[in-house]
């Protein structure tokens, strides 16, 4: 299949994603890279704060709490409170990141490039004999144990700095998706 076609199939499919949408800041960026004829996203996160239990196998009811907004001290504290019951939990914060098939190794190269020059220092390219894929991710990233046995192990003051670390990061991550926009 021609890369016009693959690209075609890819975009008219239905959004698979547990989420159901596109996170509002980094749509902007997909639709132009959409756009241009070498380029189509295969997807795409602008970064997030979840709280989910601490257990391997990865399933849509680990999420105990999940936004890809800024948060407040008084909803994390409240989701903390109600995920008591699971024994183990985890506080992350993960940093934007997006696949993009492209054309050629050359322009695959050139929106790395672009990616890194914005920012996104974990930027890399996946070849196989079927597609080149741009793996671009920022760096921004917090990952703490929160609940052990039940018990939550910050207090607020911890919480606190956690919550202002959090939203600072995504902000910055939100500005590389920016700066990449407009470079593309």
């Amino acid at each position: 299949m021609k890369f016009e076609e693959k690209k075609k199939k890819q975009l008219s499919k239905n959004d698979l994603s547990d989420k159901g949408g596109w996170d509002k800041k980094i749509v902007s960026l997909c639709n132009k890279l959409n756009k241009r004829k070498e380029y189509y996203t295969t997807s795409s996160c602008a970064g997030r704060i979840i709280l989910l239990k601490n257990e391997i196998e990865k399933k849509p009811s680990l999420f105990l709490f999940r936004t890809h907004d800024k948060i407040t001290f008084s909803q994390i504290k409240e989701a903390l409170q109600e995920a008591r019951s699971s024994k183990e939990a985890v506080l992350k914060q993960e940093p934007c990141i997006l696949h993009v098939a492209c054309s050629s190794l050359e322009k695959a190269q050139e929106i790395v490039d672009k990616a890194k020059f914005c920012g996104w220092k974990r930027s890399g390219i996946m070849a196989t004999k079927k597609r080149f894929v741009c793996e671009l991710m920022s760096t921004e990233h917090l990952e703490l144990p929160v609940i052990s046995g039940g018990k939550i192990l910050v207090d607020d003051d911890l919480l606190k700095v956690l919550v202002k670390t959090a939203n600072s990061k995504l902000e910055r991550a939100w500005s590389k998706i920016k700066k990449l926009e407009k470079l593309v």
